[in-house]
């Protein structure tokens, strides 16, 4: 256990966003694959607490009910009016029982680019300083909107942090500027925050006062700047959640670069914080990769392609595919333009081609659907080939159905198989059938209608159209020649 551990972590995740124009509260929107607030406790949870605690208040159910269930076993607390961040502090300490002895750091809920190795050196250099209060700060090419960090002269000391809003001309050109983000001394916090007045231009409780209070009786305030100012950059709108998104991918694609993955142009590729790698696997162009998707070692993905939730095998080629919570095997290979719903397995070498749907279907090891067919609620044996334009008819209006096909079977193009239906291992079957009784291991089934030919027909029935007039000549000819 790190001598740092914070006694607790403070999530601060009340607000309502407006400026985001959504029903959706600000700190549930998304990016990469996780909610804002979902980020920022992801990263505090990097630091161990032995408690952390979410302040809730705007739309503070679907807030709570979303944290439960992705991240279930969160606490968190309701601030029923937000009254400022000392008043929501106040609120999160209270939910963990008053006075918290230890560390305690505070972030906001709005900051997904904050890393869980910033947190760590903010509690470090809290310890190592015995600093009072520890604010992480940064310096930013445009500090408008944010706390000023005002410091003495003399010492380069904190003195205090002013609001955008209350501050002064020369302390709006201030760069280095306020995160949001705090390490304090619990005991202290505690009783500061029983001091903090509302004599401000919003008539809130600013948690940024603590530190003048703090400082006033004699504490130490200290600060630890960030090496990189867009880690703590927060989120009010949605430009800037386009660029967190845009940030945060880079980061992730530079991540996955770095442990072997080529990603042809990173640029054009997306994908989310949960994705795993293996080293030699290849990212095409125009590629998604969400959820909890897989690239095992030497997968090949894209282009233009989006996987959900889906692992790719060893070597395995997916190409212009959708793809969502699908399994490819080692060798496999998916499109150009498959569809891979909920449930697909494909087997070590199989293949879904052209133009090819399954769902909830097991393929086996070597079979190949190649182009021009749905494959739904159906198991395949190994080495099969299902002809092109093939049709598995697995819902009756009221219910699904299973096809089950053997092994080193070959199913003619344009076959319908009509579940409930098994057809044996080593089965053919004709051209254009339809396949609506179980089929002996080892037959050829034939399930169509006798081919008759009308001659004349055209000529009697159409005999002013091109086609009579073209089937006269050709009559002609044979006569001719004959």
């Amino acid at each position: 256990m790190s001598a740092n551990r914070p006694a607790a972590v403070v999530v601060l995740a009340a607000g309502e966003g407006t400026r985001m124009k959504s029903n959706t509260p600000k700190v549930l929107h998304e990016i990469c694959g996780r909610s804002l607030v979902g980020h920022v406790v992801s990263a505090a949870r990097e630091l161990d607490p032995r408690e952390l605690v979410v302040v809730v208040g705007h739309a503070g159910e679907r807030v709570t009910a979303h944290l439960e269930e992705r991240f279930p076993g969160t606490r968190t607390a309701f601030q029923a009016e937000q009254n400022g961040t000392g008043h929501a502090v106040r609120i999160g300490l209270a939910e963990l029982g008053g006075v918290t002895d230890g560390t305690v750091v505070v972030v906001c809920g709005d900051t997904p680019l904050l890393s869980g190795a910033t947190l760590t050196a903010l509690a470090a250099t809290h310890a190592a300083d015995g600093n009072a209060v520890t604010v992480l700060t940064a310096e930013v090419p445009d500090s408008t909107g944010y706390g000023r960090i005002v410091r003495s002269p003399e010492t380069g000391a904190v003195t205090a942090i002013v609001e955008h809003k209350d501050a002064t001309p020369a302390q709006r050109e201030i760069r280095e500027i306020n995160s949001g983000v705090f390490a304090f001394d619990g005991r202290l916090l505690a009783e500061a925050l029983t001091r903090v007045s509302t004599d401000n231009s919003q008539g809130e409780e600013y948690l940024t006062d603590v530190l003048g209070i703090l400082r006033s009786a004699g504490h130490r305030v200290g600060a630890c700047v960030g090496g990189d100012h867009r880690e703590i950059l927060g989120i009010n709108n949605r430009v800037q959640l386009a660029e967190a998104r845009r940030l945060l991918n880079e980061r992730l694609l530079e991540r996955a670069m770095l442990a072997g993955v080529t990603v042809v142009d990173p640029a054009s590729v997306q994908i989310d914080v949960t994705v795993t790698f293996e080293p030699d696997s290849v990212v095409h162009p125009g590629t998604q990769l969400l959820g909890a998707t897989h690239l095992a070692e030497g997968a090949e993905v894209g282009p233009n392609t989006r996987l959900t939730d889906t692992s790719v095998g060893a070597g395995a080629r997916v190409d212009n595919t959708v793809a969502d919570r699908a399994e490819l095997g080692p060798g496999a290979s998916a499109g150009p333009y498959a569809y891979l719903r909920p449930g697909t397995r494909l087997g070590a070498r199989a293949k879904a081609g052209t133009y090819v749907e399954m769902k909830n279907a097991a393929i086996g090891e070597g079979t190949k659907v190649p182009h021009l067919s749905y494959v739904g609620d159906a198991t395949i044996g190994e080495y099969t080939n299902i002809g092109a334009a093939s049709v598995f008819v697995n819902y009756d209006g009221e219910a699904k159905h299973h096809t089950t096909i053997g092994s080193h079977c070959r199913t003619g193009a344009d076959n319908m198989f009509v579940a409930p239906v098994t057809v044996g291992d080593g089965v053919y079957t004709a051209a254009g059938s339809v396949i609506t009784k179980d089929v002996p291991a080892g037959s050829l089934a034939v399930a169509r209608g006798q081919q008759r030919n009308i001659e004349g027909w055209v000529a009697r029935k159409r005999p002013a159209s091109a086609a009579a007039q073209a089937a006269t000549a050709a009559t002609e000819r044979a006569t001719g020649e004959n």
